[in-house]
């Protein structure tokens, strides 16, 4: 894993996108699998000024949704769903053919979870996923428990993740969680992660331990070959 300390969040945000930019240029055809949150979203804005100013560079890109809170309207304006929408859907003009993403709310959350692993096995791997990690050590919604599980799952929601900012702004509490699985996410050429915020000092200190867990998910990112680490040194 290549750690990158940047002074702030800006900094990291900044090297993350030309990290980023840096593939499209050289490859356009780019599945980028996106997570939510205030990890990365200076990213995702950066991203989206690019777009302004050079189109062309997304014009083969498709995005793959991260998670979704499962039993909820997609359409609330604190859903993963909304928040991938206004962050990058829309600013960079990805149609629906270039979009694979969990229905929030599906009839059936097993089959829900049998079609997007399908549509990994038939348009991946992932070429760059972008992660944040979660204040218990989660990646996406595989949280912290004796096993993971290796594909797209239902996933059992952590108390740390039903106190997150986003639930309490969401029209009611999420039933389940809807993730793509460990596997799924150790499959990707090239995997960033951001890791920033005050609060999550512990959970930090945990990963940069190198110690590989299954109650710290996260830490099996350090067996991936093309990570890397981009922390926000206000962060530790």
């Amino acid at each position: 894993m290549n750690l990158k300390y940047c002074a702030d969040y800006n900094e990291m945000s900044q090297s993350a996108y030309e990290s980023i930019i840096i593939d499209l240029k050289e490859h356009p055809s780019q599945l980028i699998c996106t997570a939510t949150g205030n990890s990365p979203t200076g990213i995702y804005e950066r991203l989206t000024r690019h777009f302004d100013k050079d189109p062309e560079c997304f014009k083969n890109l498709s995005i793959i949704k991260l998670d979704e809170w499962g039993g909820i309207d997609s359409k609330e304006p604190s859903s993963c769903e909304s928040y991938i929408q206004e962050k990058l859907v829309q600013p960079l003009r990805i149609p629906r053919a270039r979009y694979i993403a969990f229905d929030s709310n599906p009839v059936s959350p097993e089959e829900e979870c049998r079609r997007i692993q399908s549509e990994i096995e038939h348009k991946g791997p992932i070429d760059i996923c972008v992660l944040g990690i979660g204040q218990n050590g989660h990646i996406g919604f595989n949280e912290p428990a004796d096993s993971l599980i290796p594909y797209s799952h239902l996933a059992k929601l952590a108390p740390e993740s039903l106190n997150h900012q986003m639930i309490n702004e969401l029209g009611g509490e999420p039933s389940y969680g809807l993730t793509l699985g460990m596997a799924d996410i150790l499959q990707s050429k090239k995997i960033i992660l951001c890791i920033t915020g005050a609060h999550k000092k512990e959970v930090i200190q945990k990963f940069l331990s190198k110690k590989i867990s299954t109650w710290l998910p996260a830490s099996f990112l350090w067996l991936h070959s093309n990570v890397t680490c981009y922390i926000d040194s206000k962060a530790i």
